[in-house]
C-alpha cells in the first residue's frame, strides 16, 4: 500500500460470541461492518473483518500474524480500540493458564475457604466451582507482617528458594504472589518475586501489592489469582493481535469503561473481564445524552448479542462498582455495574427431562451458529424462531449483502421438530414460545437492575442495541411499563462505537484504614499517597500519549465497626477542607442509601482511589432539521409476521437508510438495516429524530 493512501483511522472492534463488530471513524465519518467471530483465535477474525472493511483483501490471505513492514502497514497512523471476551470466556470455561499461588505460611487455603456465603440458601448440598489454583499448586512462604506493615518475621529466603525449586518442577505458566498485609508494606512480596524470577524465568508474576493494595485477604487473593490465571493467555493474544495489526497502536477496553494500552492490559488482564459490555454502556449513554440534550440521561441499556444479554441502569450517570463476581469468584477491581444473563440470538431451545421447553444459557455461538446459518447447526435458536415468525428476513439480513445467507426452510424444520417434541404444536407456536421464554429471562435481568434496586423503570428510556436488541425491545418495554425506546443509528455495532468514545483511563488505589479525624491531624499522610498514585497514573497515561490527564480522587468511607463502605468524591489537591467535605458527603449518601446517618459516629477512611483519564473520540454528527412525517419513500412493502399464535399479521416493512428526520409510521412494522432488525408490534409507533435515532413509543 502506498503512503499517499494511508489515512488516519480510528477503529473500534468488539468481539462477540457470534459476530465481530467494526466501526471506522475517519475524517469525522463513520463506517460499520460485521464479520463472523473466529472462536479458536479471535485475532484471525479481526484481521479478516478489517481487510473487508478497509478493502485490503490481500491482508485476509496473509498468514496471521502479518509480516511487519516497519510501521508502514495498512493501518499506519491509525488507532484500534478493542473490546474482547477472551478473558471472560477463559474464566467461565476454566481454560486459563496453569497457575501457582505463593502466600504467607498458614494461608494457602484462603482461596478455598472464601466467605461463608451460600449462593443457594436452602440447598443442602452446595457445589462450588473448581478453584483456579488446585491444592498441589499452592505454596507457602515463611514471613509475617503485622496489621500496620511492620515486620514480625523476616522473609526466609533460603526456605523460599527451596519452595521455588519445588514450584518450578510443576512448570506453572503464571504465579500469584499474595502475602498477608502486603498492602501496608510490599517489601516481602517484592523480595519473593525477585527470587521466583530466578527459578521460573518464563513464568509471569502477579503481585497483589502492585495490582490491588487493599485490605480483605480473600478478595485480594482471588483477584490476584484471576489476574495470574488470565495473564499468559491475554499476553499471547494481545501480542498476536498487535503483530497482526502491523504495529498500529492498540488500546483495550477495561471493565471500568475506560481504555488502556496493550502493555497495561497484558499485565493486568483481570481489568478486562467485562471489556465488551462496558463499551456498549458507554456508547448507549453518549447517544442518549445527545438525543435527550442532557448530560445526565436516565436510561436502561439493553445489549442483546448472539450469546448473552447485558443490561445496566444509568440514573443520570454510568453506574460503577468497586467489585463484582465472575465465575464464582470475587473481583475487587472497578467495573461498570452490568448484569448479564445467558440469553441471546444463538441461545439454544430444547425440551428438558420434564417435558418443558428451555432456552439457554447454552448457545450455538459462532460455530455452528443458528440452524438458519447453514453451518451444521441442528438445534433451534432464538434467531431461528425470529426467522420463522417473519421478524427476520433472509433477503435483508446484514443489509442484504449475502455475507450470511439465512436458510428459512432449515429453521422451519428445526422449529417444527421442537413443536412436535412439545406435544404437537406448530412451528410458529413453538417459535413464539422460544421468544417468550427468552424475553422472560431478559425481563428478569432488567428488573434486577431497576425494580429490585428501588428504581421505577417507567421513568427511564430503554436503549436497545446489539444485533438482536431491537428485535425484542418492544416486548420487554411493554412488560416493564417503559413508554419510550431509543434505537441508535447503528445499534448492532454500538458497543464498537462506544469503544472509540470511551475515555483513556488508568485507575489505582491504596488502603488507608485510618479514622478521618486522625487524618485531619496528619493530612500530609493522605496527600502523600495521592501524590504517589497521581505520579503512577500520569506515567501510565503518558505512554498512551496523554500529556495532562484529568485526576479524580475518591475515598471509601464507613462508620467505625461497619464492614462495608461507600465511595464519595475527594476534592484535590488534598486538604483539610476537602476531607471534611468528603465526610459530610458520606453522611448524606449513607442516609440516602440506608435510611439513616450517624453524624456523631467516627468515620473511617478505608481506601483512597484515583482515576486518571483523558477524553476518547467524539464523532462529529450533525443534527439535521425535521422534515415531513410521510415515511413512504422508505416503505418496502408488506409481509406476514406472527405476533400471536392464531394467525399472522400484515406488517409494513421499511428500509432505515431511507428514513429521514421527521418521518413517522405506526406499527406493526419491521425496519431493516445492515446491522440489526427492529420489530414494532401493533400499538407502537416510530419516528426519526434529527440525530438519526429511531424513537419507538406507545
Amino acid at each position: 500500500m502506498r503512503r499517499d493512501q494511508q489515512l488516519v483511522k480510528l477503529i473500534g472492534i468488539d468481539v462477540g460470541g457470534t459476530f465481530t463488530d467494526f466501526v471506522l471513524l475517519e475524517n469525522g465519518q463513520i463506517r460499520i461492518h460485521k464479520s463472523p467471530t473466529t472462536p479458536d483465535d479471535q485475532s484471525r477474525g479481526i484481521v479478516t473483518g478489517l481487510s473487508e472493511l478497509l478493502n485490503f483483501p490481500e491482508l485476509a490471505k496473509a498468514p496471521s500474524p502479518l509480516p511487519h513492514s516497519g510501521g508502514g502497514g495498512a493501518w499506519a497512523g491509525g488507532l484500534v480500540v478493542h473490546g474482547t471476551t477472551a478473558a471472560t470466556n477463559a474464566l467461565l470455561e476454566r481454560k486459563g493458564a496453569a497457575t501457582a499461588l505463593l502466600t504467607s505460611a498458614g494461608f494457602a487455603d484462603v482461596i478455598e475457604i472464601g466467605r461463608q456465603n451460600r449462593p443457594h440458601l436452602y440447598a443442602l448440598h452446595q457445589q462450588r466451582p473448581p478453584q483456579l489454583v488446585p491444592a498441589e499448586l499452592r505454596f507457602e512462604a515463611v514471613e509475617r507482617l503485622d496489621v500496620d506493615g511492620n515486620i514480625l518475621t523476616r522473609l526466609d529466603e533460603a526456605a523460599l528458594e527451596a519452595v521455588a525449586r519445588q514450584m518450578a518442577a510443576t512448570q506453572p505458566e503464571s504465579v500469584a504472589v499474595v502475602f498477608l498485609f502486603s498492602y501496608r508494606n510490599p517489601a516481602h512480596e517484592e523480595q519473593a518475586a525477585a527470587i521466583l524470577r530466578r527459578y521460573l524465568p518464563d513464568a509471569l508474576l502477579s503481585i497483589s501489592s502492585h495490582l490491588l493494595p487493599e485490605y480483605r485477604e480473600y478478595e485480594r487473593t482471588a483477584t490476584t489469582v484471576i489476574n495470574a490465571y488470565l495473564q499468559p493467555l491475554a499476553d499471547r493474544y494481545l501480542r498476536r493481535l498487535s503483530a497482526a495489526l502491523d504495529g498500529v497502536p492498540v488500546r483495550v477496553m477495561q471493565s471500568n469503561g475506560g481504555a488502556i494500552g496493550v502493555e497495561q492490559a497484558s499485565a493486568e488482564p483481570a481489568r478486562l473481564v467485562l471489556s465488551g459490555p462496558a463499551g456498549g454502556v458507554v456508547g448507549a449513554f453518549a447517544v442518549a445524552a445527545q438525543a435527550l440534550e442532557s448530560e445526565r440521561p436516565a436510561i436502561i441499556s439493553f445489549d442483546m448479542g448472539g450469546t448473552s444479554t447485558d443490561v445496566a441502569l444509568c440514573p443520570g450517570q454510568i453506574p460503577r462498582s468497586g467489585e463484582s463476581e465472575i465465575a464464582g469468584l470475587p473481583l475487587r477491581l472497578p467495573v461498570i455495574d452490568i448484569h448479564t444473563v445467558g440469553a441471546g440470538g444463538g441461545s439454544l431451545a430444547f425440551v428438558d427431562a420434564g417435558g418443558g421447553m428451555r432456552v439457554g444459557p447454552q448457545s450455538a455461538g459462532a460455530l455452528p451458529g443458528p440452524v438458519c446459518y447453514g453451518r451444521g447447526g441442528v438445534q433451534p435458536t432464538v434467531t431461528d424462531a425470529n426467522l420463522v415468525l417473519g421478524r427476520l428476513d433472509g433477503g435483508n439480513f446484514l443489509g442484504g449483502t449475502g455475507a450470511v445467507a439465512l436458510d428459512a426452510e432449515a429453521a422451519l424444520g428445526a422449529l417444527t421438530r421442537l413443536g412436535e417434541a412439545l406435544g404437537g404444536y406448530s412451528a410458529q407456536a413453538a417459535a413464539l414460545g422460544v421468544i417468550r421464554i427468552a424475553n422472560a429471562t431478559m425481563e428478569r435481568a432488567l428488573r434486577r437492575v431497576s425494580v429490585e434496586r428501588g428504581h421505577d423503570p417507567r421513568g427511564f428510556v430503554l436503549v436497545p442495541f446489539g444485533g438482536a436488541g431491537p428485535l425484542h425491545a418492544c416486548d420487554l418495554a411493554a412488560a416493564l411499563g417503559v413508554q419510550r425506546i431509543l434505537i441508535p443509528p447503528s445499534p448492532g455495532v454500538l458497543s464498537a462505537l462506544g469503544l472509540l468514545m470511551a475515555d483513556v483511563v488508568h485507575e489505582n488505589a491504596q488502603a488507608i484504614l485510618r479514622e478521618a479525624g486522625a487524618l485531619q491531624a496528619e493530612i500530609g499522610f493522605l496527600a502523600g499517597h495521592f501524590a504517589r498514585l497521581a505520579a503512577e497514573s500520569r506515567a501510565v497515561l503518558a505512554g498512551e500519549g496523554v500529556a495532562d490527564p484529568r485526576l479524580d480522587a475518591a475515598l471509601d468511607l464507613r462508620y467505625r465497626g461497619q464492614s462495608y463502605e461507600l465511595t464519595v468524591p475527594l476534592a484535590t489537591p488534598v486538604s483539610h477542607v476537602g476531607l471534611a467535605e468528603a465526610v459530610a458527603g458520606f453522611h448524606i449518601l449513607h442516609e440516602q442509601r440506608y435510611g439513616y446517618a450517624r453524624r456523631d459516629e467516627p468515620v473511617e477512611v478505608v481506601t483512597l482511589r484515583l482515576r486518571g483519564s483523558a477524553p476518547g473520540a467524539q464523532p462529529e454528527v450533525q443534527r439535521r432539521p425535521l422534515g415531513v412525517a410521510d415515511a413512504s419513500p422508505a416503505f418496502l412493502g408488506e409481509k406476514l409476521v406472527w405476533f400471536q399464535a392464531d394467525a399472522p399479521t400484515a406488517t409494513a416493512t421499511y428500509d432505515r437508510s431511507r428514513l429521514a428526520p421527521g418521518n413517522r409510521f405506526p406499527g406493526p412494522a419491521v425496519v431493516y438495516q445492515f446491522d440489526t432488525t427492529t420489530v414494532i408490534p401493533p400499538g407502537w409507533g416510530a419516528r426519526m429524530d434529527g440525530w438519526g435515532n429511531l424513537w419507538v413509543e406507545r
